[in-house]
């Protein structure tokens, strides 16, 4: 048996807001329940994409004007790329919002999605991938490195190689928190390398 998400934690957390930024986004980080443990549902972004060609991404994107609220961006962006229907989608709670280098505030919310196959919006997503929580768990599949960066100053920027994909960037930023919330994970005191 493979390990589960305490979700409860995240039902609990209280998010932090940001309300600065040009762009408002946000994203589903879907967990699916399996006979063998818990698994995170991720897209591939096609490589034609102007933001984040290729990146792998959970489901979500941008705020449009007939959104009712930041959850009803999530919900619709899930339905379009991965074709989630929004009853179908458990929201537990929400992660703290996370600034973009593309000027965008993403709130980002966890939910458990039905264990099914999904069908992928051909035009913005590659693929769709289903990961083991095992493999995010798994230490030798972890890394990260601090980086000096001219906007935000010193950063670190979280890396996990889970069977052949990478998941890094902001993804892996929501990825730390959602670990660090529902299981023991904690992201290590060390530098694996840095780049100025």
């Amino acid at each position: 048996m493979g390990p589960r998400l305490t979700l409860e934690p995240v039902a609990a957390h209280r998010p932090d807001e940001i309300h600065d930024q040009e762009y408002d986004a946000a994203v589903v980080a879907p967990v699916v329940e399996r006979d063998d443990g818990d698994y995170l549902l991720f897209t591939r972004r096609s490589d034609d994409l102007g933001n984040h060609p290729g990146q792998m991404s959970f489901p979500g994107g941008g705020a449009e004007p007939e959104d009712e609220s930041i959850l009803a961006t999530a919900l619709r962006e899930a339905n379009e790329e991965i074709g989630l229907e929004p009853e179908e989608a458990e929201v537990v709670g929400q992660l703290d919002d996370i600034r973009t280098i593309s000027e965008y505030a993403v709130t980002p919310f966890v939910a458990r999605i039905p264990n099914r196959e999904y069908e992928r919006d051909e035009i913005e997503v590659a693929e769709i991938v289903v990961l083991p929580l095992s493999g995010f768990l798994d230490p030798a599949n972890y890394e990260y490195e601090r980086r000096d960066h001219p906007y935000y100053g010193d950063i670190v920027i979280h890396y996990f190689h889970v069977d052949g994909y990478t998941v890094w960037g902001a993804t892996g930023r929501m990825l730390v928190q959602l670990l660090e919330l529902a299981t023991e994970f904690e992201a290590p005191e060390r530098v694996d390398r840095s780049t100025p």
